[in-house]
């Protein structure tokens, strides 16, 4: 019974969330005289651009309402201008608030399968590690721990990237811009936290966050939600210099949401350079493979790959 009202109560919240970061310029209002007592739109407003009543809306906010249409949740996410991941999230959230939707599965343990250890270490010299669906890290090969500093010096438990770009003095300056990745991050949590609000360790580390960190407590009101595959990150690493590297996500079968993370860069420049340096055993002069050497994935797999509880 608290699962489902909470599930309610989080599809309210997004909607005022979302709601506060449109402005009536934005969808063709005016503005209006005086001072807002809100930021964004009135619930009038959405309700006028949805086509539904002011008070069925109010009932959706607030969680009295429990089973809007399809076509309802489509014409709100038009009117809040949501697109992409936001779109397909207040779809999903409208799901779980009428119990049509099914819950995440529940979170595996946090053991690596011997399969994904060796799949990690085939991928050296790339960097590469694993984490939970609630970032935390749980395994990597050399270079993937080499690319954040400082994270193992943390006990195991508190291995989270999150947590690592928001309260550690490495993390919160490593990438650039900061606040574009941690927005990234944040998104991601809020995604998870939709469909599984009461998951113990991800309400330990959101109340952690907010305590310990005014950027993640504004951050995380935006109600931003994002899932991605990949992307681009500039990073400002203290041992082997600035390198931008692209990276891809990939999510691994029947482990209650693990998904592996693998970087790289364009061949032959300052970038790859770099990054090779994060190998172990490379120099500076060293750093670029010879000519005709095979790949990343055509290397052996070697036992190097520390998993959590092997570190």
């Amino acid at each position: 019974m608290a699962a489902a009202a909470a599930r309610v109560t989080e599809l309210g919240r997004y909607l005022k969330a979302r709601r506060a970061q449109v402005r009536p310029e934005d969808v063709g209002l005016p503005a209006g005289a005086g001072l807002r007592r809100t930021p964004g739109l009135r619930r009038e407003e959405l309700a006028a651009l949805a086509g539904v009543s002011v008070d069925y809306y109010i009932r959706l906010e607030r969680g009295r309402e429990t089973n809007p249409s399809p076509a309802v949740v489509d014409a709100l996410g038009r009117a809040l201008r949501l697109r992409g991941d936001g779109y397909e999230r207040l779809h999903e959230l409208a799901e779980l608030a009428s119990g049509r939707g099914s819950e995440l599965p529940a979170c595996a343990d946090r053991t690596v399968r011997d399969s994904v250890l060796r799949m990690l270490e085939s991928m050296r010299p790339l960097p590469a590690y694993v984490v939970s669906r609630h970032n935390r890290v749980l395994a990597a090969n050399p270079p993937g721990r080499r690319l954040l500093p400082g994270l193992w010096d943390w006990p195991e438990e508190q291995r989270n990237l999150t947590r690592y770009l928001f309260l550690h003095p490495v993390g919160r300056a490593l990438y650039e811009p900061w606040e574009e990745t941690v927005a990234h991050s944040v998104a991601h949590l809020r995604a998870v936290a939709g469909a599984d609000p009461d998951d113990p360790e991800l309400t330990a580390l959101v109340g952690e966050l907010l305590l310990k960190s005014p950027d993640f407590a504004r951050i995380w009101e935006r109600y931003e939600v994002c899932e991605r595959g990949g992307g681009q990150k500039c990073f400002r690493h203290p041992n082997v210099g600035p390198m931008t590297l692209t990276y891809e996500v990939m999510r691994l079968a029947r482990t209650g949401g693990q998904r592996m993370v693998v970087y790289q860069a364009a061949p032959g420049g300052p970038d790859e350079h770099a990054m090779l340096r994060l190998e172990p055993g490379r120099s500076r002069h060293e750093a670029t493979a010879p000519e005709g050497c095979p790949g990343p994935a055509g290397h052996m797999a070697r036992a190097s790959v520390e998993a959590v509880g092997q570190a």
